[in-house]
């Protein structure tokens, strides 16, 4: 007999950065800071990240919040046209080569069982969406910046996707479209997205890092290597 949960429609959420590629945002940015093709700012923004990676590594150890809004003030004063150009960019430079060969096939098998892929990143939505077209994604959720007088100002719009953020929106996602958690999947491989795994039925880590390897033992969670 079908029950309401069986009639209901189901996803897979995947974290991105460490999950389906190896990059990370800081690659993202230090990418545009190296190919900027003006000199001074090439030099400058360089430098400026170079001398703030200390700072992101503790920041990043200590709350990805925190991390999140001392890096993306790096992006201050882009316009709107160039971050999309410059998502465009990272995406068929950075991110494409280096999505994990095995992210392919999971996405792909998870398309045929039927779930509906969503990704779940802290990265920014303009370098997101072509890696969410790529793969044939229904959705995707990634932090936005805060745009005024056509420009950046460095600080993103709530909510920002960060930690246990990212849990929290997927359940106000499902509620809203639908999703039924308890027979739905989802992926990540650093400790901060524990609570991500944890609000769906079917969590799975992918490359994790030690805590999250600590705790998908302690659970007896799937462990994945997608590289």
């Amino acid at each position: 007999m079908e029950t309401l949960s069986d009639t209901r429609r189901t996803a897979a959420f995947y974290d991105v950065d460490g999950t389906l590629i190896r990059t990370n945002v800081v690659h993202a940015y230090a990418y545009y800071a190296i190919n900027s093709p003006a000199m001074g700012d090439k030099i400058g923004k360089t430098a400026g990240l170079l001398a703030s990676l200390p700072l992101y590594w503790i920041a990043d150890k200590f709350d990805r919040r925190v991390f999140n809004e001392a890096f993306y003030k790096n992006y201050a004063g882009f316009t709107e046209d160039r971050l999309v150009l410059i998502g465009e960019e990272i995406f068929e430079k950075v991110i494409k080569p280096n999505i994990f060969k095995g992210a392919f096939s999971l996405v792909d098998r998870s398309k045929r069982q039927g779930h509906d892929q969503i990704l779940v990143t802290g990265a920014l939505d303009v370098i997101t969406k072509p890696l969410a077209d790529f793969l044939g994604c229904k959705d995707f959720v990634a932090n936005r910046l805060e745009i005024k007088e056509g420009k950046a100002t460095g600080r993103l719009l709530k909510p920002m996707i960060a930690g246990a953020n990212k849990a929290l929106w997927v359940r106000r996602y499902a509620e809203e479209h639908g999703y039924d958690l308890d027979r739905s999947f989802a992926y990540a491989d650093s400790g901060s997205d524990i609570p991500l795994l944890s609000v769906v039925g079917n969590p799975c880590a992918i490359n994790p890092d030690f805590k999250m390897r600590t705790t998908a033992r302690a659970y007896d969670w799937p462990v994945l290597n997608l590289d």
